[in-house]
């Protein structure tokens, strides 16, 4: 089985995939699962992140190569990282054997208030004219879950601040993270490895339709979890595990 590359989204580090990985690595029997940053984010903070997905790629490209992980990969991808998952699969077909794309949108599949809900624009831009770690993570977290009670969500929210204020993320590499996804359009053609579409009915940052669109025009598997928020893994990781699992059963017995 070739290795899983997990892939977050904007401003998000490999720690905010919390309990998934072991859930993937108990649902995939001897995977390797690998969790690279992105640059600046996580423990590349301090470097300034990509304008472009295509350098986002080819750091990743580089990263696993210093690890010495060989590739085929498989890649999971939240997100922004959905983008960088398929701008790979397009460039570098021979390095990747399949590709899962969580909650993910790209034109010219969606349009831009359907990849970022137009209810949100006026709280996303108060947190950047405002700042402040604390509302900042609030304000992820309503926005990306919709699972636990509260006590559990003060429970998520205080892990996520620690990991902001031990591995700050500037607002320069947000915006420029930002820029690089408004920017980013999917290739002219459907990448050649299989492709399973997962998405959450309700998402709200970023319409279900997008994902909808996607797997409608690429004509890839897709499944959608009735209640989860953007973050699906967080939300519902177990069902993405055993999602992926069902999806590479049925691929095998074909």
């Amino acid at each position: 089985m070739s290795s899983w590359i997990l892939l977050r989204g904007l401003i998000r580090e490999q720690r905010h995939w919390g309990r998934f990985p072991g859930e993937l690595a108990q649902a995939l029997p001897g995977a390797v699962i690998v969790t690279p940053d992105l640059p600046g984010n996580g423990q590349l903070h301090a470097q300034r992140s990509p304008t472009t997905v295509v350098a986002m790629v080819e750091y990743c490209r580089a990263e696993l190569r210093a690890r010495g992980v060989p590739a085929p990969y498989s890649l999971l991808a939240l997100s922004l990282g959905g983008m960088v998952a398929v701008e790979w699969a397009s460039r570098y077909p021979q390095e990747i054997a399949r590709c899962v794309l969580v909650n993910t949108s790209m034109r010219p599949y969606s349009r831009f208030h359907q990849r970022l809900r137009w209810q949100n624009y006026s709280a996303i831009l108060k947190q950047l004219w405002q700042g402040g770690v604390e509302n900042q993570e609030r304000l992820i977290l309503r926005l990306t879950s919709r699972a636990g009670d509260q006590a559990q969500r003060e429970g998520v929210l205080t892990r996520w601040l620690t990991f902001q204020r031990e591995y700050p993320v500037t607002r320069a590499n947000a915006l420029r993270q930002l820029w690089a996804a408004a920017r980013f359009r999917a290739p002219a053609t459907r990448p050649t490895m299989p492709l399973l579409v997962l998405s959450s009915a309700g998402d709200q940052l970023v319409d279900p339709r997008c994902s909808a669109s996607l797997a409608s025009a690429w004509q890839a598997a897709h499944m959608v979890h009735p209640g989860a928020g953007h973050d699906l893994p967080l939300d519902a990781g177990d069902w993405v595990a055993q999602a992926v699992a069902q999806w590479l059963a049925q691929d095998k017995a074909r």
